[in-house]
């Protein structure tokens, strides 16, 4: 009988210390603020490289806007493609550790969307279209904007 408490004991403590992790990963590290946004604390390194995003998503969108309105369906696509998917490869672990689940959805969603920007700009060569499809893109920035803000870790 002895034998059996060991694995038993292993067991709760291996889903204690994996539901812990599992915790951090969906809630991220987070703090309320007066401001009544969640902040995340972040290192030097980590804030440089998502200001560095976050300007890309907006020059992209802008670049993304003009080449639509001179109809550059090309240009549209190349532009939403950079900015898609693909670039999510350039976050570390650690990093995306700290971010809130919700937080990495509006992220992933934002990247899906200009993926499809991409797509449909290639297939269908409509500015209106791509126009309101970069709309919605801007929506999930907002949304994060006014839910979340960086500070670096004191």
């Amino acid at each position: 009988m002895k034998k059996c408490v060991l694995p038993w004991v292993l067991t709760v403590v291996l889903a204690l210390i994996s539901g812990a992790l599992g915790y951090r990963f969906v809630a991220g590290e987070v703090q309320h603020r007066e401001d009544g946004r969640l902040s995340i604390q972040v290192s030097q390194d980590e804030h440089t490289m998502l200001m560095q995003e976050m300007r890309a998503w907006l020059q992209s969108s802008q670049a993304i806007m003009s080449a639509a309105n001179r109809q550059k369906f090309a240009e549209v696509s190349r532009l939403a493609k950079a900015a898609g998917m693909s670039a999510e490869e350039v976050v570390p672990g650690e990093l995306f550790r700290k971010i809130p689940l919700q937080m990495k959805a509006l992220g992933f969603d934002t990247r899906k969307k200009f993926d499809e920007i991409a797509a449909d700009a290639e297939k269908l060569q409509d500015s209106k279209h791509t126009l309101e499809q970069l709309g919605m893109a801007m929506q999930n920035c907002i949304a994060c904007h006014a839910t979340y803000r960086f500070i670096l870790q004191p």
